[in-house]
């Protein structure tokens, strides 16, 4: 049976649960700013999970605080925080890399989260050497399809594919040319256009091209 020969991961969403976390991030910079905003709460950012850093700034905080002051803030927060508190794999993750990378698959990461995101999800799971590359907004300041095509053009991958949570994953993916799992237990809702749904992790061992 021929399986997908790379799998290219989005994290919050996919992989992992860290809302609670970014939630603290979050709050303690809107203390640390003196912002005017309610409390941020894990309902909002579940709405927001997938956008950029931007519009969850937008969102949230709007015209209360200096945007760069709250920024800049808000990196240095979660680069001293997350690396602490981390998030939650879901269930099964551990297994299913393990195994796609005994299949002889080769892992990669695309996210819109911020440049240390990446390296901090691979460092507090243990992951290291296990991913042969990752990319995020933060890092490259690209939108996902750019950054997933050129990982497919840098590796020469012949069978990718996407996973991720959210519809806006899904229009990524296919405007780089790579079809799209959707991961339906993750944040995401009425995603449509999808090639593969996955209800837990495990489910794309079964996936073939």
């Amino acid at each position: 049976m021929r399986y997908f020969d790379s799998y290219i991961f989005d994290m919050d969403g996919t992989l992992w649960d860290a809302v609670d976390s970014y939630c603290a991030v979050w709050n303690r910079t809107v203390a640390d700013c003196g912002a005017d905003v309610a409390p941020v709460t894990r309902k909002h950012l579940e709405a927001l999970m997938g956008r950029h850093l931007d519009f969850i700034y937008s969102s949230l905080i709007g015209d209360s605080a200096d945007k760069t002051m709250f920024m800049d803030r808000l990196e240095k927060n979660e680069r001293a925080m997350m690396p602490a508190m981390g998030g939650r794999l879901y269930d099964g993750v551990r297994h299913t890399l393990a195994s796609l990378t005994a299949r002889g698959a080769r892992l990669f990461m695309v996210s819109n989260c911020q440049a240390d995101g990446l390296p901090t999800f691979i460092s507090f799971n243990g992951f290291d050497g296990l991913f042969t590359d990752t990319l995020s907004f933060g890092a490259t300041g690209k939108e996902k399809d750019a950054n997933i095509k050129y990982l497919v053009d840098r590796y020469n991958l012949k069978a990718p594919l996407y996973i991720g949570d959210t519809e806006g994953d899904c229009l990524h993916a296919h405007a780089a040319g790579v079809p799209f799992a959707w991961a339906a237990y993750g944040f995401g809702r009425d995603v449509t256009g999808y090639e593969y749904k996955i209800d837990k992790i495990e489910d794309l061992l079964s996936c073939t091209p």
